[in-house]
């Protein structure tokens, strides 16, 4: 039976999380891990047995999507999916609006990486 978390996490990454065993491929060749308060693998942990705590964690928030534990998973689990949904969640629940990218005045002046980064967070 999927928890909450999961389905949230699911509906966002496309990820199916309950495919993990927890093998620990992922955080082994994560660059980031001394900097992590939970390893890569330990965060689809929490997800998995539907513990919310894992939003309070800095985790996903040093992920910098380099896709080495995406690549490294023999389940074929996208991981930095995971990183990024938890990340979403995370802005969502802090009450940030919807953006609707035809009402930002001189959009071409704005840097490009912050329009694109903006736009995949804030447009559900």
């Amino acid at each position: 039976m999927v928890n909450e978390m999961e389905r949230r996490i699911g509906e966002i990454s496309g990820v199916n999380v309950d495919a993990c065993y927890l093998c620990g491929k992922c955080s082994a060749g994560c660059l980031f891990t001394e900097q992590m308060d939970l390893l890569p693998h330990q965060v689809i942990m929490y997800i998995q047995r539907g513990d919310d705590s894992v939003l309070n964690k800095e985790t996903p928030w040093i992920c910098a999507s380099c896709f080495t534990c995406s690549v490294r998973c023999p389940r074929g689990i996208d991981v930095a999916a995971v990183m990024e949904g938890l990340r979403e969640i995370q802005i969502r629940k802090r009450g940030y609006q919807k953006l609707d990218l035809k009402k930002i005045e001189n959009l071409e002046d704005l840097p490009q990486i912050a329009v694109t980064a903006a736009a995949q967070k804030l447009t559900w």
